[in-house]
């Protein structure tokens, strides 16, 4: 397929418009630096499609691309300890109300009409009832957190571009992939190569973008069998989180990734060990005087077979097994004793002396919370759940409740990015009006029960009206009213409008009586 041609997928053809077939991200002039972002899209700077990922996380994490590297987040996200992790943090960020919406538009800061920004609350429920993101909140959110990235197809009617946008997809992270193809031209006075421009497109393949065996890393062997899709056609959002390089998007449980190794060795080592160690043994020391080491062994497996009765279920077949002949670490030790030594023995050898120790377990389960940025104490089922002061909330808890607000932020990338192509297709706004009065203005608000911060308020608030309470009687004589709602109340002067307009026109109070009992 020549490049400019259409592209059919689900049904549908993408293309550009003729006019706009050429239109590509310019770059900065004279510039030979390509431009940078945080969506850890590969570069090439060649036509071809032959790019791919190779990393090397630490020595005991090999990652190939980007395919084995989202697998290798998926299969720690099944540890217990990370699970429980990864649902404090999904069940913190996401609350599902009963009869409200997860996340609301904020418009506060949008200076538009009343009817735009009706129209616009209007696109963003309807972007929310095709992504169902009321009942599958909590799925979305985990997908990306534990991924680093989420994809969604945005299906339109190129017929008619005015319906907007007809249905949102989920595209599994495993099978996309953004590519910026960055083309350069040498500058004449100089001859030196500048970037001419820069060309951003994702590739869609149900293979997986896997590196195969044989195949050299770097190269992509499914990128010439993938769909080109345009930029407009897809929704992105990333974790914000790039490697040490950069370069390449990661989840947010990249830094846990050998924490969480480390503890699942030593949880097996603990089994081995226990296992080995738990039964108490005998050692018998059998006599067998000047008898040549062929026939001392013989004597010593004769005893053994008259001594010991080491019978084993077979649950395939269902009979019992003698299995005298085989010796085990788990059963009795016998050895021989050459003459000139003690006569026949029997002794006990100990069971280990400490098989209740965990404190290396616990210790490498903390490194693991610690790497998810999840208070210890939340994962602590003997840990009561406390309510308490606001001045006895600890670090921990603020520091997750920041990192939880983050995490928010980031997620809400999702709805403003659909609603933006949205309201463009409808007609609603333009690009530019987009760039000029919306970028960075509209916020997502998300639904929050988090007692810690309810807490926080309510303190901050009961301290604000203490201090007030002791200002009071300066009032009029060395602070004025105004100076006392805005460092003390910290009142803006539109929130100061609204007060004194809110309490003007509140009644007053009529049935008021004076000392003798009179109303006046």
């Amino acid at each position: 397929m020549a490049e400019g041609d259409g592209i059919k997928l689900f049904g549908f053809e993408i293309k550009r418009a003729k006019k706009d077939q050429d239109a590509v991200t310019p770059a900065p002039a004279a510039s030979v630096v390509p431009p940078t972002d945080d969506d850890g899209a590969g570069y090439v700077t060649a036509p071809s499609y032959a790019y791919g990922t190779h990393m090397n996380i630490y020595a005991d994490l090999q990652v190939k691309d980007q395919a084995d590297l989202i697998r290798k987040y998926r299969q720690a996200a099944t540890h217990p300890e990370v699970d429980m992790a990864v649902e404090e943090i999904v069940n913190e960020a996401i609350v599902i109300p009963d009869d409200e919406n997860v996340v609301e538009v904020n418009l506060d800061r949008v200076e538009v009409s009343a009817g735009i920004k009706k129209k616009i609350s209007e696109e963003f429920q309807n972007v929310l009832n095709m992504l169902t993101f009321n009942e599958r909140a909590h799925d979305i959110f985990r997908s990306w957190y534990i991924d680093g990235r989420l994809y969604h197809h945005l299906i339109v009617d190129n017929a008619n571009l005015k319906l907007g946008i007809k249905e949102i997809r989920y595209i599994d992270s495993m099978k996309m992939r953004k590519v910026r193809n960055v083309k350069k031209k040498e500058d004449k006075s100089t001859g030196v190569k500048v970037v001419n421009k820069v060309e951003e497109f994702y590739l869609f393949s149900d293979k997986n973008f896997e590196t195969k065996k044989g195949v050299p890393a770097g190269v992509d062997p499914t990128a010439n069998q993938a769909v080109k899709l345009s930029v407009d056609s897809i929704s992105y959002v990333t974790s914000g989180v790039l490697d040490d390089t950069k370069a390449k998007v990661v989840s947010h449980l990249h830094k846990a990734l050998r924490p969480i190794n480390q503890l699942r060795m030593m949880e097996d080592s603990l089994i081995i060990y226990r296992l080995a160690r738990a039964p108490e043994r005998r050692i018998f020391y059998v006599d067998t005087g000047n008898l040549p080491k062929g026939k001392a062994e013989e004597y010593v497996n004769s005893l053994m077979t008259r001594y010991r009765n080491k019978l084993v279920y077979d649950q395939a077949t269902g009979e019992l097994k003698d299995s005298r002949k085989h010796m085990s670490m788990l059963d009795d030790f016998w050895l021989p004793r050459r003459e000139g030594g003690r006569g026949t023995e029997v002794t006990t050898l100990p069971g280990g002396s400490n098989l209740g120790e965990i404190d290396d377990i616990k210790y490498f389960q903390r490194k693991v919370y610690q790497a998810l940025n999840v208070p210890v104490s939340r994962l602590e089922q003997e840990q009561a759940y406390s309510l308490g002061r606001a001045t006895e909330i600890n670090r921990e808890e603020i520091k997750f409740q920041k990192f939880v607000t983050r995490l928010r932020s980031r997620f809400s990338k999702l709805f403003i990015g659909i609603l933006r192509q949205q309201l463009v297709l409808k007609g609603i706004i333009t690009d530019s009006d987009w760039m000029e009065l919306f970028h960075n203005r509209i916020r997502v608000d998300f639904y929050k029960d988090n007692h810690y911060t309810e807490l926080k308020d309510a303190e901050v608030f009961r301290e604000r009206l203490g201090l007030m309470d002791q200002a009071s009687q300066y009032v009029g004589e060395y602070l004025s009213k105004e100076w006392v709602m805005k460092n003390v109340f910290h009142f803006t002067d539109e929130e100061m409008e609204d007060m004194e307009k809110q309490i003007g026109s509140e009644p007053v109070p009529t049935n008021i009586g004076d000392d003798d009992g009179n109303e006046t």
